[in-house]
């Protein structure tokens, strides 16, 4: 990838105190799916590497809270050293303890709108599976949307089906919020998501489960260079 094209998949890139999501690509944790590394280890390489944003899903039911916490307190270093907006995922009250940039919502968690009155200059991230929820998590004020799964996925037990290229085109033709396609999305199918206008990519297992995760990223910005 050129340096112009580098900077072009960066131009987007949040700071401190910015609702913007970043274009290209959205890294997610979670050690289930990690080959044996802890969630600091992948946290480290995937920023070296050069993702975009990252976001801290843990499902694990062995974890506690203050693990959880402890983890967030070194990857919100790592990510802040890097200038990478980090994003958590379900546990709000750690995204204000450690002072994260986002919080990531599903449609079974705390509302957005009580959200919003706790953590008025967060990133407020909602996951949205049709027309109408979409709709409702922009007026109830997120920041942006996870759209998808737009393929089958093995990533969580509880997730809906495939909501496939339907949807995906509804939020880009109706939408000018930004979002996050996410589900099943590999490299074999990645140039068929980026070409009906998406800007910011998550490919969960395709990271974290690769033998070679700076390799992989490497890969995945190729492809998103040929792109634009």
């Amino acid at each position: 990838m050129t340096e112009t094209k580098r900077l072009d998949t960066n131009i987007n890139r949040s700071v401190k105190g910015s609702k913007q999501l970043p274009h290209g690509i959205y890294g997610i944790l979670g050690e289930k799916f990690s080959l044996g590394l802890s969630n600091v280890q992948v946290a480290r390489q995937m920023v070296d590497a050069g993702v975009d944003v990252l976001q801290y899903r843990e499902k694990l039911t062995d974890k506690s809270l203050k693990q959880m916490y402890e983890e967030c307190c070194e990857i919100r270093k790592i990510t802040q050293d890097a200038g990478v907006p980090f994003i958590i995922n379900d546990h709000a009250d750690i995204a204000l303890m450690v002072g994260a940039d986002g919080i990531h919502q599903g449609q079974d968690d705390l509302p957005v709108k009580e959200l919003r009155n706790i953590a008025p200059d967060m990133m407020i991230g909602c996951s949205t599976h049709s027309p109408e929820q979409a709709k409702k998590a922009i007026a109830d004020g997120a920041d942006y949307l996870g759209v998808g799964p737009i393929f089958a996925t093995q990533t969580k037990e509880d997730v809906c089906d495939a909501v496939g290229f339907d949807y995906l085109e509804h939020v880009v033709k109706t939408h000018d919020i930004p979002f996050v396609a996410i589900g099943g999305i590999k490299r074999h199918n990645l140039k068929d998501i980026l070409s009906r206008g998406v800007k910011t990519v998550c490919l969960v297992t395709e990271i974290i489960g690769a033998p070679n995760i700076t390799k992989r990223i490497k890969e995945i910005k190729q492809i998103l260079g040929e792109i634009k």
